[in-house]
């Protein structure tokens, strides 16, 4: 049911699926996400929405391989499919006119922030995107982001394209020239973290999509725990967007580390079986 319609490799072990999925194309919105599970025995991963096409009825997902569930999501074929797909989960984004908004997104987290820039330009914002990797190879969706942005600013770690450096230099200097209303930011833990610094000062509303361990998706579980302006919220049903600024960063770096050991375990595993 769940067929894979498109895959793509957008940079080294970066992939992206367009999987077969009519009723989430339809409700899904900016900011949202879906639910995976490759096989009758793999786990449930959340991954990201990264494009829809109500048409053609499908989602987009994009994805770093890293562990064994996307290791072994990337090693699908066009016309296979999945065991499971739930979504659209989480709440949408806020989506109304701010002013000026600046998208911030580091790795991976480019390809949501994209849904969310398109539909702030749509809104009548003026979008200013900064988007940021590693390295230039590591860049995606930069022709996407271009369309949607009124100025597009790339930072490389090691200066490949763009200004040498982290997306913070950049959004630093745009606070110091203009007046900002409004910070969204999708990355790694680490990036969002420095984002929220950043704008911290200047009192300029941020949001940051936050990315825990996370298990069923409905707010049952618990996993996806995190701590918001002193309170425990679920991430899954109360987020992924928070306030940056009221977000508990070392709580859920700590928290993301709890399995690396299992997941080294697994991947070892499944390797050997694999190969």
């Amino acid at each position: 049911m769940y067929r894979i319609v498109a895959k793509k490799e957008l940079a080294p072990a970066v992939k992206s699926l367009t999987i077969n999925a009519p009723l989430i194309s339809k409700k899904a919105r900016p900011g949202q996400f879906i639910i995976i599970r490759v096989d009758e025995s793999g786990e449930r991963i959340p991954l990201t929405i990264a494009d829809l096409d109500v048409q053609q009825g499908t989602v987009t997902t994009i994805f770093l391989e890293v562990g064994k569930t996307t290791k072994q999501l990337g090693s699908l074929k066009e016309g296979g499919s999945l065991a499971d797909l739930a979504g659209p989960l989480g709440k949408p984004t806020e989506i109304k006119k701010y002013g000026k908004v600046v998208c911030v997104g580091g790795g991976v987290g480019v390809a949501p922030l994209y849904l969310e820039a398109k539909a702030l330009k749509d809104a009548g914002n003026k979008v200013i995107s900064i988007i940021g990797a590693r390295t230039k190879e590591l860049l995606i969706f930069e022709k996407e982001m271009q369309q949607v942005s009124d100025e597009l600013h790339i930072a490389t770690d090691d200066g490949s394209k763009g200004h040498h450096g982290f997306v913070t230099d950049v959004l630093q200097k745009l606070i110091t020239e203009q007046n900002i209303d409004m910070v969204l930011a999708i990355g790694p833990t680490v990036m969002m973290k420095a984002v929220a610094k950043v704008t911290k000062p200047h009192n300029i509303k941020t949001l940051v999509s936050l990315n825990p361990i996370m298990v069923d998706g409905t707010g049952m579980c618990g996993a996806c725990r995190v701590t918001v302006g002193g309170e425990t919220k679920f991430t899954c049903v109360d987020g992924p967007e928070f306030d940056a600024h009221l977000v508990d960063f070392e709580e859920l770096m700590n928290r993301q580390r709890t399995y690396l050991e299992e997941e080294k375990v697994a991947l070892e595993r499944w390797k050997r079986c694999h190969h």
